[in-house]
């Protein structure tokens, strides 16, 4: 019998329980705990959502906590195997306090920053957020042990991963899209940094025959649901890759990211991808990635370039080398040790 050692995931993201199966909405907290928990033994410590989400995760040792001091409570009960690992996913005021707690009790840690939180709670707080973030982000880093998905998110040394859902099933067997007319494809939160509100008072302005369909929640978009199409949540990746190729265009209109998993996905079945100004630098070396402007007829000339090109732009696309789950979590059980 092989020894695994323990891993506690300390996370901000809210877990809800359904007939004794725990949800969440991030596709990063199912898959973290899941691809991990091959090579440890993992305990995810997260908020608890009375709201049940949508991912089924595959894990049994989750501890959601409904308030900040049980979260706190949770990580003190695991501190004395002197032994563990602890992984803090992201820097929130919850995993703020874990670190605090880890670091009074002299416990090494590992921060996974997978998103600029600078520019994060900036869009969500104004002004004021980075400030609040460069308080939490310098005290959490001078110790840690940094992991990221891009360079530019730490100034600090740090491990960097390439995160991907990608398998075999993305990879492979890509169908010949429709073009009779632009199809856009969202596929993410509804959350102020992810654009997609910004992203929808641009569409209702669009006059062309143009669909854009939405896979996520409806609840904070209701009074769009005229303009758009919403696909709800899809937990099952064969249903997901179906759905991309049901569109011949990616939108990604957030307004901060690094490493965005869809980005890769998307062109894993040759459909280009659209973003904004503000996250041009995650383009890098990958092609059939087009940057528009934030306005209607920066939009809808992005739009005709890219389906007046189309099969050119397939064909460049291609030559892109993307990333796979499989060396995802093999750069993190080296890293993780």
């Amino acid at each position: 019998m092989n020894y695994k050692k323990k891993l506690i995931i300390v996370s901000n993201e809210k877990v809800s329980i359904f007939e004794n199966k725990f949800y969440c909405d991030n596709i990063d907290m199912k898959s973290i705990p899941e691809g991990l928990n091959e090579n440890f033994e993992v305990l995810l410590i997260s908020q608890k959502s009375e709201i049940t989400r949508s991912h089924v995760i595959n894990a049994k040792n989750i501890k959601p906590a409904s308030n900040i001091f049980n979260f706190l409570l949770g990580i003190f009960r695991t501190l004395k195997d002197k032994k563990n690992i602890y992984l803090l996913i992201s820097i929130t005021p919850y995993t703020f306090f874990a670190y605090l707690l880890l670091f009074f009790f002299g416990r090494k840690n590992y921060v996974y920053l997978r998103s600029n939180g600078f520019e994060e709670y900036k869009s969500i707080l104004g002004v004021i957020g980075p400030f609040i973030y460069s308080i939490m982000f310098s005290i959490v880093t001078k110790k840690s042990k940094i992991i990221t998905c891009q360079k530019r998110l730490t100034m600090k040394k740090s491990e960097l991963v390439f995160p991907s859902e990608l398998d075999e099933n993305w990879l492979t067997n890509p169908t010949k899209p429709s073009l009779d007319k632009p199809r856009l494809l969202y596929v993410g939160r509804s959350r102020v940094e992810k654009g997609i509100f910004s992203l929808l008072k641009i569409f209702e302005k669009i006059s062309t025959d143009v669909e854009l369909s939405v896979v996520g929640k409806k609840e904070r978009l209701k009074e769009y649901s005229d303009k758009i199409k919403f696909i709800g949540f899809v937990n099952n990746a064969l249903s997901l890759i179906n759905i991309y190729d049901n569109h011949n265009i990616l939108i990604l209109p957030s307004f901060t990211e690094a490493h965005p998993k869809v980005l890769d996905e998307s062109l894993a079945r040759l459909r280009p991808v659209i973003i904004f100004e503000e996250i041009s630098h995650i383009i890098q070396n990958r092609k059939g990635i087009f940057v528009s402007k934030r306005n209607v007829q920066s939009l809808s000339k992005t739009i005709k370039f890219v389906i007046s090109n189309y099969l050119n732009i397939q064909e460049d696309m291609k030559k892109n080398k993307l990333p796979t789950k499989r060396e995802f979590f093999s750069q993190m059980v080296k890293i993780l040790g």
